[in-house]
């Protein structure tokens, strides 16, 4: 059986997408056609930033789920440990840069519920009917 790997690629706009598969090679080419995952098709061009090893694919689900709970600043820091600890000097060019945050768009008027999951200014509905 071939071995999981977890991986993060540092997209185009400066994101980073976490994934996970059993043959690399394969999954980074198909990032680059645009035909992995309608994340990255967008996001063009993207590179590999980090990957780890995982024992089997049921690790590398749990793998994959702790980092996606990372903060971004927690992922560029697991990017960075990785590349300093494997990449030669020359290809640490271009690393995902640490985006400022957007600032907060005002909420639509569908979002500001009461947050019961009825309808806005109605009752709550009794269970009868």
């Amino acid at each position: 059986m071939p071995p999981w790997t977890v991986y993060i690629l540092a997209c185009g706009d400066g994101s980073l997408y976490t994934g996970i598969t059993n043959d690399l090679d394969r999954r980074l080419a198909a990032h680059a056609a645009g035909t992995a995952s309608r994340y990255t098709r967008s996001r063009l061009p993207v590179r590999l930033a980090c990957r780890e090893a995982a024992a089997d694919r049921p690790a590398a689900l749990r793998r994959e789920a702790a980092i996606k709970r990372l903060a971004r600043a927690e992922k560029l820091a697991l990017v960075a440990a990785w590349e300093s600890s494997t990449a030669p000097a020359a290809a640490r060019r271009g690393r995902p840069r640490d985006r400022a945050p957007r600032a907060a768009a005002p909420p639509s008027p569908r979002s500001t519920g009461t947050g019961s999951g009825g309808r806005r200014g109605s009752p709550p509905r009794s269970g009868r009917r």
